[in-house]
């Protein structure tokens, strides 16, 4: 088949590593870059790190509101999928890019197939649930990555054309994670980035998501960094450039104890998750990776889409929102500091990821 992916974000990019080379092998792939994450630190140095192949098509649609990036980019991918005339188009996610691919392809007639399909937080606050949605509604293919979104899909009315395959995300986690066992991988990884940090004597913290960059979410999250950021335990938060300026444009400064770093490449984010005490995120893809590294991770949100991972006091993520006493007593009960470096240590040394082989259901079920 000819198909046209469509990726824009660094998740997304993440994905399409994972799918690209079964993809590849058995179709014919055009791929096209939205640049929603527009910047190098965001999406560009993931192209040489992941072994992607360069984009066929950079559209270079970044910035502007939900409406205006969504608008630019199917004004952007119209003439490039009539001229294509492609037997498919893969989008991935809940992003602007994955609704403009869905939107635009479903209009002309291609056939769409969207990757982590059925995923559901039930919360039609956030932009992502709306773009998850819509995408499912206009896909032939519905790859969904666990039973719970099966579930979802079959409640909504939607049987045909889902398929189980499984996390694609875990087949380049199990992939990666041999390169990142071992503690001088941190050591290395510390000393480039200037960091004072040690195995399981750190936490590693991002923040991204839209309803966490109010003046309100910020000052809060803040202040739970302050709650549980130390000297001898310090947070480092891979700060997205938005939240970056959002933060600035309220004149929020970061706690004490707090050490901003760029957003990572793929492998450094995912040694910072393994040797860490305990990770603090909004992201789901951060949330899936810390609970096959087997790290407690504090969802800074108040529902989650990956509802697998979250759980009674054995699971590796629980929510806690914004709320600092919450947060305080997790890692008191999932990361107590007089043992979260003999943990951390022997979660690393003992590691073993084996994939999904989502990648491989989902380029054999591609067959119109």
């Amino acid at each position: 088949m000819r198909i046209v992916s469509v990726i824009g974000t660094r998740p997304q990019l993440i994905k399409a590593a994972a799918l690209q080379p079964a993809l590849r092998r058995d179709h014919d792939e055009i791929f096209v870059d939205t640049g929603q994450h527009y910047d190098d630190a965001m999406a560009g140095n993931f192209f040489g790190e992941l072994g992607l192949a360069q984009p066929d098509h950079s559209l270079g649609i970044g910035g502007g509101g939900h409406g205006d990036q969504t608008g630019r980019m199917l004004i952007a991918l119209e003439p490039l999928l009539l001229a294509a005339a492609p037997d498919a188009v893969v989008v991935y996610g809940d992003t602007n890019s994955t609704l403009a691919g869905a939107l635009a392809a479903a209009k002309l007639g291609i056939p769409v197939a969207h990757i982590e399909a059925g995923l559901r937080s039930f919360d039609h606050r956030m932009p992502e649930e709306l773009n998850r949605v819509v995408a499912d509604h206009l896909s032939t293919w519905l790859f969904a990555p666990t039973p719970a979104a099966v579930a979802n899909l079959a409640t909504e009315g939607i049987t045909t054309g889902v398929t189980e395959v499984g996390d694609l995300m875990l087949d380049l986690a199990a992939r990666i994670s041999v390169e990142v066992r071992g503690e001088a991988v941190l050591t290395a990884l510390a000393s480039r980035l200037e960091l004072p940090i040690t195995t399981g004597c750190f936490l590693f913290a991002t923040v991204h998501r839209a309803e966490n960059r109010s003046p309100e979410a910020m000052i809060a999250w803040t202040n739970l960094l302050a709650e549980v950021a130390t000297p001898d335990r310090p947070v480092v938060l891979a700060l997205h450039p938005g939240t970056r300026a959002a933060l600035d444009s309220a004149h929020i400064v970061l706690p004490a104890n707090v050490i901003v770093i760029e957003p990572q490449g793929y492998r450094t984010s995912l040694a910072l998750q393994l040797h860490a005490a305990a990770v603090l995120t909004d992201s789901g893809g951060i949330q899936r990776e810390s609970a096959w590294l087997g790290v407690p991770c504090l969802i800074l949100r108040d529902t989650t889409e990956w509802v697998e991972t979250v759980g009674g006091p054995d699971s590796s993520a629980v929510l806690v929102g914004l709320d600092r006493s919450a947060a305080v007593r997790e890692l008191d009960a999932r990361a107590p500091r007089e043992h979260s470096a003999e943990q951390a240590i022997d979660r690393a040394e003992s590691l073993r990821l084996a994939g999904a082989g989502a990648a491989e259901r989902i380029s054999a079920a591609l067959i119109l």
